[in-house]
């Protein structure tokens, strides 16, 4: 069995913000990892038991609850909290996300690992690593799968995300950008929503597309980020 044809990995889209969610993970061991689960956890979890798919971890970009669950906006949303009552697994967060993760979720300590930049978890026989990428929040991270990129609020098809919140940093973005457009081109970017212009696009098509990908100076970046 080639490598390619190892690697498991599935995009849904949930909830009223277009989240996407993902499942990825290794085909001869059918163990999985959820990337951002959060909205529906219940039609998740069905969807796991359907494909004979055995849950090992649950992967967070960043603590805002339309990713990982908590109250938003006066409304609850279900996340990884829900998630651990029915498939109790460790939930992997930034080191300097950690505790934001915790405040949004009500997860205690011992059900978060700490990962750092270059970190990799091993899902199945399928390695993931762990990059930092701060800016939409301190400890926003993206997942590097083979060829494929999970990017969360980083970075979209069309813009990255917003960096006017809470915790934001808009020169710590463009260095995040920066590193994520040294990418190979073929690698394959999967966003944390469905934003427009595709539900994902290589990161050749993206940088053609994307402005935020064409500014390699920060004088340029300031002035565009008003």
């Amino acid at each position: 069995m080639s490598n390619t044809s190892e690697l498991i990995i599935e995009q849904i889209e949930m909830g009223p913000m277009q989240n996407f969610v993902y499942i990825v993970g290794s085909k001869s061991t059918r163990e999985v990892a959820v990337i951002d689960p959060a909205w529906d956890i219940d039609g998740l979890l069905k969807l796991l038991e359907e494909r004979d798919y055995k849950l090992t971890a649950a992967l967070v970009t960043h603590y805002h609850p339309d990713h990982v669950g908590g109250a938003f906006s006066g409304n609850k949303i279900q996340g990884i909290s829900e998630l651990l009552e029915k498939s109790p697994v460790k939930v992997y967060a930034h080191k300097t996300e950690a505790e934001g993760v915790k405040k949004v979720t009500g997860i205690s300590d011992s059900d978060l690992v700490k990962v750092d930049s270059g970190d990799t978890l091993k899902v199945g026989i399928i390695d993931v690593e762990f990059l930092h990428t701060p800016g939409h929040t301190p400890g926003s991270q993206c997942f590097k799968i083979k060829n494929t990129l999970v990017s969360g609020d980083t970075l979209f098809v069309q813009g990255c995300g917003r960096v006017d919140l809470p915790g934001s940093d808009s020169e710590q973005m463009y260095h995040s950008l920066r590193k994520l457009a040294d990418l190979p081109d073929e690698t394959v970017l999967l966003p944390g929503h469905n934003y427009g212009g595709a539900p994902n696009a290589t990161m050749a098509e993206t940088k053609a597309q994307n402005v935020m990908m064409g500014v390699t100076d920060l004088p340029t970046w300031h002035r565009m980020m008003g």
